[in-house]
């Protein structure tokens, strides 16, 4: 810490798979083995539909037409059902030590939600929560949260949709929730909001929310021995 705040490195992933993004992940979880490592990893995901725990396996002939449109389909091992990552989504991942922060699960999502509130905000959009998970403007979704916290490292984040091709949650029911649709920032303000204009907006709404003290970070290999969470881990969207 310096001057009582959490320092959390910010590292610029880019463009990555899904699956890379959960192996990077899993490298920053484990450098908390050795003391505080905050880190919040942002990128944007190449097409992907992601599944999460479900009674019943999404049946083959959904997942390949989910294929021919051109996505991977990808088995997250999370709770909540199906939702969407691509290009204009800006993704955040923050693997922090809530100990440093404070040790409750529920403070944490809150402030993540209060974040992307402040950046809808800062867009004159005014988005809000419900008792849906994410955050909302009306009944469209503009921004999906799940996260994993095993002994108060979190992993997995948020996904705030900017300047995402929206026909591809036609395609699928958005995390499973029936009559409510999604929405971006492009689409509220009518004209293209792109991540990297994002971004500022974002990190400023982070470091004031959770009162943290952010500092570049460079993107490391990922581990060879690294894996993604187990299925118990994850609870939610994305």
């Amino acid at each position: 810490m310096q001057g009582g705040r959490p320092v959390v490195e910010v590292v610029r992933l880019g463009l990555v798979s899904y699956q890379e993004a959960l192996l990077l992940q899993q490298v920053y979880v484990n450098r908390h083995r050795s003391g505080p490592a905050h880190t919040l990893l942002l990128c944007q995901h190449l097409p992907v539909y992601t599944t999460g725990i479900r009674h019943k396996p999404y049946p083959a002939t959904v997942l390949d037409h989910l294929r021919e449109l051109g996505a991977d389909v990808y088995r997250a091992n999370r709770g909540g059902l199906i939702t969407f990552h691509g290009p204009g989504q800006l993704v955040c991942y923050p693997v922090l030590n809530l100990s440093s922060f404070k040790k409750s699960v529920r403070w944490y999502v809150c402030e993540l939600e209060k974040t992307i509130i402040s950046v809808c905000s800062r867009f004159g959009i005014n988005a809000s929560t419900s008792p849906h998970t994410g955050v909302w403007v009306g009944d469209n979704k503009i921004c999906a949260i799940g996260i994993h916290c095993g002994r108060y490292i979190t992993s997995h984040g948020l996904a705030l949709n900017c300047n995402t091709d929206m026909s591809w949650f036609s395609h699928i029911v958005p995390c499973g929730i029936e009559g409510k649709g999604v929405t971006s920032l492009s689409a509220e303000l009518r004209r293209d909001v792109t991540v990297e204009e994002t971004v500022p907006h974002l990190l400023d709404a982070f470091g004031e929310q959770l009162n943290c003290q952010l500092t570049d970070g460079h993107r490391p290999e990922p581990d060879g021995n690294s894996r993604g969470p187990s299925a118990e881990d994850f609870s939610g969207c994305p």
